[in-house]
């Protein structure tokens, strides 16, 4: 069937240029050789070579929406920040993902899941990178990529292993509070709408009188926390590997909008040098009794990507993006996140990547970076500071460096400081023994029980009993029961 002329739009090359044949290559005659100026066939063949760019090193595997923020409380006592001033909308993009995966994997497996949100604000774009849960594994960031390797696949096979997971976390006894709600039941969410996303880390909010307050965000989902047993996850990882990602099309493709209830737990500055722990160490978790939820306001994820590859595969997230009113904490992990994210990004995508639609701002940008790789936006003199010549200027009376805090001592490698309430499995045992109830205790159980004993060696297997034992005494001595049979 020939279609009319008028009725499709005709191909082009990528300078804009009429295609004569989408179907047959420039040759000499029907049956002779191919030409080399057959400069189409040149392009799409070199496009198709060159199409993937290097994968995300953790968090390879995911999908997201775009949306709005909406405030829908007074926290303008707390930060200046725009975007959470009353009444504000702010468009959003919201990235899932898993951690260890690689972009072909499962969406299934269990894993904690990442939630990645850039507010597109009228002071720049503010970046978020949370996870499903409130802690991670973690409070130094030396010891990041180890643990990443530690997830990911062996040099010699090729394949994932538990034991050298359950190595590095027995050897790593801070990360027992993550790992307690990796192995139980919200380790594998029914959906990305069903599970809640966190800051995870403290961050400092500054109101316009320059008060300074410690926080922590908390997006509720307003769908209801739904999960997965292990059994459910691991079929649907052999029947649809891309279930979450089609479950978050599919809803907000048939107008079933998923959001999420942002509330923030918000510490008085002074409070945090005598509080019972240490408040900025990311594997701890802020008891709700000392710091209740405040409602801030509304995320609404309702359009779904037209191009995955530009608008989710090239989102950069980075928690430098920090815009006024916001500030670091002195969390270890994420000050060292505040230059690797970034780093990541220019590695992954080129120097140039805030220039890619998705990661550039709605805000105004006058910037002295110029030239690189695929540089599109023009620059013009002058293109250095400080100069006369009437190029942009910090302005330090408006954006003084509020966001800030004060600090001493001696240079050392060591981790925080002990407080009172500090230690590695305390409030581990708390999510054990006092959050989770009889029946999810029993499915923690076996599930730990089914990781130890898939190919954990001696001595890693004898540590992992005494590393539940640590966290909960019963529990470890009915994964040791359940992993040797007796």
């Amino acid at each position: 069937m020939t279609l009319a002329s008028d009725s499709r739009k005709p191909t082009t090359t990528d300078a804009g240029i009429p295609v004569t044949s989408d179907e047959h290559s420039l040759t000499v005659g029907p049956d002779g050789p191919i030409l080399l100026h057959d400069h189409y066939l040149i392009e799409q063949m070199a496009n198709f070579n060159r199409e993937r760019i290097p994968e995300r090193q953790p968090h390879a595997k995911g999908a997201g929406a775009f949306g709005r923020f909406e405030v829908t409380n007074d926290v303008s006592e707390y930060t200046k920040a725009a975007v959470f001033q009353p009444g504000t909308k702010t468009e959003t993009l919201l990235r899932f993902s898993s951690v260890a995966g690689e972009r072909g994997s499962p969406d299934t497996w269990r894993d904690p899941r990442g939630f990645a949100l850039k507010f597109y604000t009228s002071e720049g774009n503010y970046d978020m990178v949370g996870n499903n849960t409130p802690v991670f594994f973690l409070r130094d960031p030396m010891k990041f990529q180890h643990f990443i390797r530690s997830q990911k696949r062996r040099a010699d096979s090729n394949l994932r292993d538990h034991d050298m997971q359950w190595d590095f976390w027995t050897l790593s006894p801070e990360s027992a509070h993550q790992v307690a709600w990796l192995m139980g039941d919200r380790g594998i969410p029914a959906t990305w709408r069903h599970m809640n996303g966190y800051s995870s880390h403290t961050y400092l909010w500054v109101n316009a009188k320059g008060q300074k307050f410690w926080v922590k965000y908390h997006f509720k989902t307003d769908q209801g926390i739904q999960t997965l047993t292990g059994e459910e996850a691991d079929r649907l990882a052999g029947e649809d590997g891309d279930y979450h990602t089609r479950d978050l099309f599919d809803a907000i493709e048939r107008g079933d909008h998923p959001s999420w209830t942002l509330y923030m737990q918000i510490m008085p500055f002074k409070e945090a040098e005598t509080y019972r722990f240490n408040p900025f160490d990311l594997t701890k978790v802020w008891p709700h009794s000392d710091y209740p939820l405040i409602e801030v306001g509304r995320l609404t994820l309702d359009r779904n990507p037209t191009d995955f590859h530009t608008e989710i595969e090239q989102a950069a997230f980075e928690p430098n993006n920090l815009v006024p009113g916001i500030g670091p904490s002195p969390d270890k992990m994420l000050l060292a996140r505040i230059f690797s994210y970034a780093d990541a990004h220019r590695a992954r995508i080129g120097v140039n990547y805030k220039q890619i639609p998705v990661n550039a701002p709605v805000a105004p940008v006058h910037s002295y970076s110029k030239d690189g790789a695929m540089r599109v936006q023009k620059v013009s003199d002058p293109v250095y500071a400080p100069n006369s010549k009437g190029g942009p200027q910090a302005d330090g009376e408006r954006y003084p460096a509020a966001e800030t805090w004060e600090a001493s001592g001696e240079f050392l490698h060591a981790a925080y400081t002990l407080r009172k309430d500090d230690d590695d499995f305390g409030q581990a045992h708390t999510l054990v023994r006092e959050v989770m109830d009889d029946a999810q205790r029993d499915r923690l159980v076996d599930t730990v029980v089914g990781h130890l004993s898939d190919g954990v060696s001696e001595p890693v297997l004898q540590r992992a009993f005494d590393y539940w034992r640590n966290i909960d005494k019963e529990v470890g001595d009915r994964i040791a029961k359940g992993v040797n049979g007796s």
